[in-house]
């Protein structure tokens, strides 16, 4: 319990001593947010006989010091703090609340029981907004979420800081409005002014910025082996990991993937931003996001910072990630626990975090690209270039990456680096929106496919049932996997990423049946797993 001094005397509010002390109530609303969803708190200022203020209800550091901030920005704005026994209590009161949102529900709560405010009306709005000195809002985190439960809970509008009214105006039967100070929301709920409703065409404006795409296969020269292996990659939702030395093209081609990717649905759309809406990881004035995320992070990241955590629980880099592209570049130079506790989240598609009195579910479904070196000088099996590591050196190197993690890689593909008559070519190159087509052509066979299968949309999702009732294949493709395991060395769980692999071919080439060629290109995405790659 937070407790404040104050040393004004008592006979404004209570008159003589021995007099009945007379107590007066207001309630605000404002909201937590937990993992993506958020909760309503109700938010009790009860200002009676005494001369202390008390915050209750489970107030983080930041709730607690909002009282300075409060009393600051009230007297700039010409208002008064309350200098009586002021009981503040943020209901229910056995959830922690956390963050500086409760600045402003807070704020209007104790000028509603000091009469500066008419209060009538309060209980129609979720408000929630952070006091700068001066009284000016500041942006929040979590604004969409807020106001999804707002509209579910039926109240009539949102209050919150300008800079974020966008985001929550994607919110349909819901009035947002966005306030720059304390002052516009004071003479809103007084009658004296009126704040402007903020109105998003969500539908018009996902539709617009869907084709704003920043980077285009067409940019790349040559590497049309790689660009195909990261179009079947995109139409099977498969992960891959490319392996090439230095200047190659790697984290180039990564960058396009998300340009080949299908749009985004609309809940695909909502539920990405409020991803990032929780991590306050949107810009000012954004609204809804619209293109695939690609999130690339520096191989020193943290296990917390890539899964998610903290002491107050937020979203790693694979929810970040989620609906997009998480592209981790020189994969061995990550630390071996970090790559470890990547696995769960690969295969169970969210991430829950565990603390002792609650835990936190974050979605986390998204297709790894990973690039590597082939060794740590980088010339392994260089056309060109030799390599100049010790022997043992390339294999402990690959060592570095877990074999339960690479078995969930489907694709591993070689890049050669580009001849320089490609480079200085001016022929033109395909588009992305071309291979997007024929991506969106084998993700519609894919949810079809699966529309009676609760959480699998792509073909890499599938699991030994499916398999063996969707990737039959026929007596010369059975030899042509056996003698492929034999004469290249592949190892026993190359075998069901073969197959899921060539299913998504097939589907590519728009046949039922899965067929030779189909199972010879998959095999060739194997590379990792020949016996004596690195020797």
């Amino acid at each position: 319990m937070a407790e404040f001094e104050f040393q004004e005397d008592d006979d404004e509010l209570f008159g003589a001593f021995g007099d009945q002390p007379i107590v007066t109530l207001a309630k605000t609303f404002g909201s937590a947010v937990n993992g993506i969803d958020a909760l309503t708190v109700t938010v009790e200022v009860s200002v009676g006989r005494g001369a202390k203020t008390f915050l209750v209800g489970l107030p983080d550091k930041a709730v607690q010091e909002s009282m300075q901030r409060i009393e600051a920005a009230l007297k700039y704005c010409g208002y008064r703090m309350s200098r009586k026994r002021t009981v503040i209590n943020l209901a229910p009161a056995d959830i922690r609340k956390e963050g500086s949102a409760y600045d402003l529900p807070i704020a209007i709560g104790i000028l509603a029981a000091t009469n500066q405010l008419d209060g009538a009306q309060l209980s129609r709005y979720i408000i929630m907004g952070e006091l700068s000195l001066d009284g000016t809002l500041q942006p929040i985190k979590g604004a969409l979420p807020i106001a999804i439960q707002a509209r579910e809970e039926q109240f009539e509008g949102f209050i919150l800081p300008k800079q974020n009214a966008r985001e929550a105006a994607i919110v349909n039967n819901l009035k947002v409005f966005g306030a720059e100070t304390i002052k516009d929301v004071v003479e809103f709920f007084n009658g004296e002014k009126q704040l402007e409703q903020i109105v998003v065409d969500t539908r018009k404006e996902f539709a617009e910025q869907q084709e704003h795409l920043e980077f285009d296969f067409s940019d790349v020269k040559g590497q049309e082996n790689i660009k195909r292996a990261l179009e079947i990659a995109a139409a099977g939702g498969h992960n891959v990991i490319l392996i090439g030395p230095p200047g190659a093209g790697k984290t180039m081609l990564a960058k396009r993937l998300p340009s080949i990717l299908p749009p985004l649905t609309l809940f695909e759309a909502l539920e990405t931003t409020k991803i990032h809406s929780v991590a306050g990881k949107l810009a000012a004035e954004s609204s809804l996001i619209s293109i695939r995320p690609y999130r690339s992070p520096h191989h020193t990241i943290s296990d917390v910072a890539l899964v998610g955590g903290g002491n107050n629980p937020q979203p790693g880099e694979i929810s970040l990630a989620h609906n997009g592209v998480l592209f981790l570049d020189e994969l061995p130079e990550f630390k071996r626990t970090v790559l470890e506790v990547l696995r769960q989240p690969m295969e169970e598609r969210c991430v829950t975090i565990s603390r002792a009195k609650f835990s936190v579910n974050y979605p986390a479904s998204f297709m790894l690209v990973a690039a590597m070196n082939p060794c740590p000088c980088g010339y392994y099996n260089h056309p060109e270039k030799e390599c100049v590591c010790a022997p043992g050196v390339v294999q402990k190197y690959l060592n570095r990456i877990s074999g339960p993690l690479l078995d969930r890689i489907d694709l591993h593909v070689e890049v050669t680096p580009v001849p320089f008559r490609e480079l200085s070519s001016m022929k033109a190159t395909e588009k992305s929106v071309s291979i997007r087509e024929r991506v969106i052509k084998a993700r519609q066979i894919q949810e079809e496919r699966f529309k009676e299968e609760k959480g699998i949309h792509a073909n890499a999702q599938m699991s030994a049932k499916l398999m063996r009732e969707h990737c039959r294949i026929p007596p010369a493709g059975e030899n042509l996997i056996k003698t492929a395991m034999e004469k290249l060395g592949l190892s026993a769980r190359a075998y069901d990423r073969i197959l899921k692999v060539s299913r998504t071919i097939a589907d590519l080439a728009g046949t039922e049946e899965i067929k030779i060629e189909h199972l010879a290109e998959a095999i060739q995405y194997r590379s990792l797993d020949k016996e004596n790659w690195a020797a």
